[in-house]
Formats: C-alpha cells, structure tokens, sequence
C-alpha cells in the first residue's frame, strides 16, 4: 500500500446495529450457526472418509464441497463474532483485504464446484454405462484441483489493484465484512477499469456456472422423464434434488445481490441476502444432503455410533 496516498489505515465494520442485549443475542446466535456448520460439514466429511459405500465420485466430490464450506463460513463468521465483542469495531487496512480476497475467492470456488458436481450428476443419469469409466479418481481429482486453483488465481491482482486505491476520506463500511461495493464507495479516486475488470470476472463466472447448471439439469430432466418405472424416476430425482436445492438457494441470493441495481436494495437487506448465501447455505448443506439421502444418512449413523463406542471406552 502505498502509504503517502492512502491514509487509511483501518476500517470500521458496522455490523449489525442494536442495544447490547441484540449483540449478545447475535453474538450468540452467530455462534451457534458456526458450530453446528463446523460439525454438520466434518460429519460429512467423516462419513465419506470412513464408508467404503461412500467411496464413490459423487460422495468424492459432496466431502470437498463440505471441506470447502467449512472454509467458505469460517471466512466470514469468526470475524463477525470479533466485531460484535469489539468497542471500536475496526478491522486492519491488510485484514479488510484479507478478508475480501478469501471471501470472493472461496465463493467463486463454490460456483465452480457447483457445476462439477452437476457434470457428475449429468453423466450418471444421462450416461450411466460409460458413466465408471469417465468419472474415474483421477479425472475428480483434477476438476477438484482446477476448482480451487481457479478459484483463487483469479483474483489476486484484481483485489491488489483496489487495495493501492487512495482511501483518505471515511473509513467506515455499513457491512458485517470488506465487500467491493462499500470498498469502491469509500475511494478518493475512481478505478473504472479496475472496477470493470472485477465484475466481469465475477459475472463471467456466475453466468458460466449457472448456465452450465441450467444445461445439465434439462437434459437431466429429459432423461428422467423417459425412465419408464415410477420408482426409478423417483430414485433419479432424488438423487439430484439436494444438489438443486442447494444450487437454488446460493445462486438465487447471490444473484440478487450481484446482478440487480444495489441502489435498489436497503443496507439491512444487503447484508441479510450476505448472510443467506455466506453462512446460511453453509449451515443448511449438511441437513440437506443427508435428510434427502439414505447412504448418507446410513454412513452419519455409523459415524456417531462409533463416537459413542470411542467415548465410552
């Protein structure tokens, strides 16, 4: 940062505002959506981990998914649970940054493992005979990879380029994390390319995945429907019910608050639509995928039972 510019050295997080019994009250609140996330996502992650059954490319990828979303919530909630305990509320100029890169980072990641573990729903209904020999270990490993990596290649000098901006002027955010809006709103100079080249790459990705989803799931629901027993296109539906449900919640919050006129929405409503995609998606994956899923529910049992077993010895 080039300091002789920006003289900003901190900003503030407003949060959520409120008496003090309101922040204990979301102090503890927040909390507790941490921990059940922690627990329900490593739940799963257990379950692939020590189920033989589950050793298979769907449930590969649905444990990623569920290492990714403990990452994905951790990026934002023990920073929240900071900022309501804190008197001045302040978050460092190279903390708010921090913050900012993993935040997006971790949610374009998620965007791309969306649309992989619809690749993989795609081939096993659409394609179920060569369905072993295309989505092999191998082939998961590399689009697990690639999602990550592109994930976080994509933004370092995009977010790097904001960070040298000159901040002189408030520093205080009306938000519960560093987002670009507030960010860009709070500079002394305007970035119109660098700004551009940020939000381009953001709705590139949103738009691709999406529409990729999309795509998938017609051709998905073609195929269904041409199942001829009743039972089978139950079988094939629930199977990808919870990835839809999933896919529905996080891209149609995201989506609202990314594509449409910010000038429209209210800074309360901002910040619940955050909270839904952010930490709500998160907490509500593990119930999802295992309400909907028998293996899943089978392999969770087993899990706890043995915990049981470890305890009481």
């Amino acid at each position: 940062m080039n300091r002789s510019v920006a003289h900003v050295t901190e900003f503030v997080l407003l949060g959520f505002p409120g008496s003090w019994k309101i922040q204990i009250f979301l102090f503890v609140l927040f909390l507790v959506f941490y921990v059940l996330t922690l627990l329900g996502n490593g739940a799963i992650i257990c379950a692939v981990r020590c189920d033989s059954r589950l050793h298979t490319p769907m449930y590969f990828l649905l444990g990623n998914f569920a290492f990714l979303e403990i990452w994905y919530v951790s990026s934002t909630i023990p920073n929240i649970l900071a900022n309501i305990l804190s008197k001045t509320k302040a978050i460092s100029f190279s903390g708010c940054f921090l913050q900012f890169y993993f935040f997006f980072s971790l949610g374009t990641t998620e965007c791309l493992f969306l649309a992989v573990m619809a690749y993989d729903r795609y081939l096993a209904i659409c394609r179920p005979l060569h369905y072993p020999t295309i989505m092999t270990r191998r082939l998961c490993c590399i689009l697990v990879s690639s999602c990550w990596l592109i994930g976080f290649l994509g933004y370092p000098i995009p977010i790097f380029s904001i960070s040298q901006l000159p901040f002189c002027g408030s520093n205080i955010i009306d938000h519960f994390l560093c987002d670009m809006d507030p960010l860009m709103a709070l500079s002394c100079a305007p970035a119109p390319i660098t700004e551009f080249i940020f939000y381009a790459q953001s709705s590139f990705v949103l738009f691709f995945t999406i529409a990729y989803i999309l795509r998938s799931y017609i051709l998905l629901l073609k195929a269904i429907f041409q199942v001829p027993s009743a039972a089978g296109r139950r079988k094939a539906f629930s199977t990808c019910g919870s990835h839809l449900v999933v896919v529905s919640l996080f891209y149609g919050t995201v989506m609202i608050m990314y594509m449409s006129p910010t000038y429209g929405i209210s800074t309360l409503m901002q910040k619940i639509l955050t909270l839904v995609y952010s930490v709500m998606t998160p907490l509500f994956n593990p119930l999802i995928y295992s309400l909907r899923n028998k293996d899943m529910k089978l392999a969770l049992r087993k899990v706890l039972l043995g915990m049981r077993i470890v305890k009481n010895i």
